[in-house]
């Protein structure tokens, strides 16, 4: 798809990781709450989630919105800590290392969920998946010192 391509060649330039964290978010929760949870704009790219999660060190809610690939039985979802490919892991990576249980909106569905940070040769799997599902991911971490954080989203027993 040439639309596709054209995205990810933008999305990998480093204007883009300076530009796109600061319009994206507040964009996705303004379309967001208008649609009472039915659209995430930037999910008309790939698909994508408003997790809402416990602050690690204030306690309080934060709602972001976040790309994330669906695993095959379409219940449980990898969330990618690239930070658009910039130094520092991204808030929310914290927050779920320290507060696991959350919630996701998923298609205008809120689902209680528990995340679990990947490592090792369950991470390395779910990295290459993540290359060929979005290919730019390959140029944030070969931007970057840091190794992005994974982790896998599935829903918690009520």
């Amino acid at each position: 798809m040439i639309g596709e391509r054209v995205v990810q060649r933008i999305s990998s330039t480093r204007g883009f990781a300076k530009v796109a964290p600061h319009v994206i978010p507040a964009l996705d929760r303004a379309v967001h709450r208008l649609t009472r949870g039915k659209v995430i704009l930037s999910a008309q790219m790939l698909p994508g989630v408003i997790l809402t999660s416990t602050g690690a060190r204030s306690g309080l809610t934060r709602r972001t919105p976040l790309a994330c690939m669906p695993e095959e039985d379409g219940r449980r979802w990898i969330l990618i800590g690239s930070n658009f490919g910039r130094d520092g892991h991204p808030a929310w990576t914290a927050n779920l290392m320290a507060h696991p249980d959350a919630e996701i909106s998923w298609k205008g569905t809120d689902i209680p969920v528990r995340a679990q940070l990947l490592e090792g040769e369950e991470r390395a799997a779910v990295w290459k998946a993540a290359l060929a599902f979005w290919p730019p991911y390959a140029t944030y971490q070969a931007r970057i010192e840091r190794e992005i954080r994974l982790f896998r989203i599935v829903p918690r027993e009520s």
